[in-house]
């Protein structure tokens, strides 16, 4: 191990200079093996961004030919289904010593979200590596980093024996960054997601610039309200009444309100983060016809994140309250609205965390468990019932998921697999 890799691991960065005791990191004996190791760890991650699995429009095709390769190098068997066609899901599984148990489903995302070449410094899918080894590529963080090192974990577990009592599933599913529609969300109520007999899931986090990791355990469900305004139309010089505008005005003004409201609370209170709060955005201003014509409509589209302790219903009467308010011909379309949805439970009920937390506490690795400030795929699975956190070991790190020139360390990248290594010896042997 390279001096410089060692100093990450322990956490001994420019960024953070704690004193940590020595890391009880399992990992293959062999100097040279590790090497080798890392080198394909890093030539195989670079193949995956190389592959532009963006939207709109993606081809997963050729993700699903290096999935297979992957597949066929650890050894172990990959299927590929799909719930909508052209958006396969592959799941890659190593069977434990006793099949009976729940499963560990270990998933990722294989598409990534639209670039602006001309904004990168270098190419977004050439996964070029500058020369302080960060490598520079749409889906760094976001998420295909995860995706592989569950893989190269799995590789150097296989390599030293580990033998698992539960069967491991790495699932690589679709259409994440449009909400899932056509992958996860379907695919959790299909017979072949039930045969996986998952008890746990890890998931996706997010980088973050200190030492300590981000743990997601709850996601806030996501409402997007299509509100149709409409008016008296008519000539723009006269003083029309029940026009579309005054009732998108007034509509606007109670989601701004409650937005200052939401801001001041999250402000006020440093224990809180933004996964804390309900968040509203106007996102979209629809309608009209011509600058001095007044319009028979107007449509705003509210973007809408409710926190996990906010009640629905009371929510949704509020709204509707508004809108009526604004007009009784006012209504809404609901482009999405997701049921709440309870958060995995971080404490000695649930023997999954249990095992998670010791081993990071074992790494003397710190975590901070928040609501998850997006949408992620964990949220259709704890829909299922089935306990789920999202995590990925990306500290002292800049946050570029969705930005120009998302990059990622190589050294962050390779402590990532070792962190994945031990996770999963600790998840796979639970009795």
């Amino acid at each position: 191990m390279n001096a410089k890799f060692e100093a990450m691991i322990l956490g001994e960065s420019s960024v953070s200079r704690r004193n940590h005791k020595q890391l009880k990191f399992k990992m293959p004996n062999s100097a040279d093996q590790k090497d080798a190791l890392d080198d394909q760890a890093i030539k195989n991650f670079q193949e995956y961004l190389q592959i532009p699995s963006v939207h709109p429009n993606i081809n997963y095709e050729p993700c699903i030919k290096f999935l297979r390769a992957q597949a066929n190098s650890l050894g172990l068997p990959i299927t590929v289904t799909s719930v909508a066609e052209g958006k396969p899901i592959a799941i890659i599984t190593w069977t434990g010593s006793e099949p009976t148990l729940p499963s560990i489903l270990l998933n990722s995302h294989m598409d990534v979200v639209p670039v602006f070449e001309d904004k990168w410094t270098y190419k977004p899918f050439s996964a070029h590596i500058d020369e302080k080894g960060d490598i520079f590529a749409r889906g760094t963080q976001d998420m295909k980093s995860v995706g592989i090192q569950y893989l190269e974990a799995i590789r150097r577990l296989k390599l030293d024996g580990v033998v698992l009592k539960r069967t491991l599933h790495v699932s690589f599913v679709p259409e994440e960054e449009v909400g899932g529609v056509d992958g996860m969300k379907p695919f959790v109520l299909t017979p072949e997601f039930k045969k996986l007999n998952v008890g746990f899931a890890l998931d996706e986090g997010m980088a973050t610039e200190t030492d300590t990791f981000a743990v997601f355990y709850g996601e806030r469900n996501i409402w997007h309200m299509i509100i149709h305004c409409p008016g008296t139309p008519g000539h723009g010089s006269l003083l029309l009444k029940n026009t579309a505008g005054e009732k998108v005005a007034y509509i606007l003004n109670k989601f701004f309100e409650f937005r200052k409201q939401e801001v001041a609370k999250l402000a006020s209170d440093s224990s809180l983060t933004l996964g804390d709060v309900t968040t509203v955005n106007l996102t979209q201003v629809k309608g009209g016809v011509q600058s001095n014509v007044v319009p028979p409509e107007l449509v705003i589209v509210i973007d809408c994140r409710l926190a996990v302790t906010r009640d629905n219903e009371a929510w949704e009467a509020l709204v509707n309250n508004w809108c009526k308010e604004a007009g009784e011909d006012v209504w809404i379309e609901w482009e999405q609205k997701e049921p709440q949805v309870g958060a995995t439970k971080l404490d000695a009920s649930n023997p999954y965390w249990v095992a998670f937390k010791q081993t990071m506490d074992d790494l003397n690795l710190d975590l901070n468990p928040i609501i998850c400030p997006g949408g992620t795929d964990a949220r259709y699975v704890r829909q299922q019932g089935i306990r789920a956190i999202g995590f990925s070991p990306m500290n002292l790190s800049k946050t570029t998921l969705h930005a120009h020139n998302e990059y990622l360390n190589s050294e962050i990248f390779l402590k990532g697999i070792l962190i994945y290594y031990n996770v999963i010896i600790k998840l796979g042997n639970l009795g």
